[in-house]
This record gives structure tokens, C-alpha cells and sequence, in this order.
């Protein structure tokens, strides 16, 4: 089994993960009922997606 030959620096390893935090989930509001929804998704509330009944 291969062992690294130096130790890893906490710069290198903390660069490496700097792309690996979580981001918070954008929202908008639903233009007929404005019920808080994911954006380029259909309203589960009223069942609309931009302002279109799909049922």
C-alpha cells in the first residue's frame, strides 16, 4: 500500500476544500397564490407554474 511521503500543509488541504461548503437554496414567491417555491418549479399549493394551471 503506497504511504505519502510528506505530510499534507493545512493551506493545501484547507484550499482543497474551500469549494465544499453548502449554499443556502434560493426561493420566490408563487406569482398567483405566493406560496414560497423553488424557482423553475410548479406551485404545489395552487398547482401553477407562471401563473398557468397545470391541472
Amino acid at each position: 500500500m503506497a504511504v505519502p511521503a510528506r505530510r499534507t500543509s493545512k493551506m493545501r488541504k484547507n484550499t482543497r476544500r474551500a469549494h465544499d461548503s453548502l449554499s443556502a437554496t434560493t426561493t420566490t414567491n408563487c406569482l398567483n397564490c405566493g406560496a414560497i417555491t423553488k424557482p423553475h418549479h410548479a406551485c404545489m399549493k395552487c398547482k401553477t407554474y407562471k401563473g398557468v394551471s397545470i391541472y
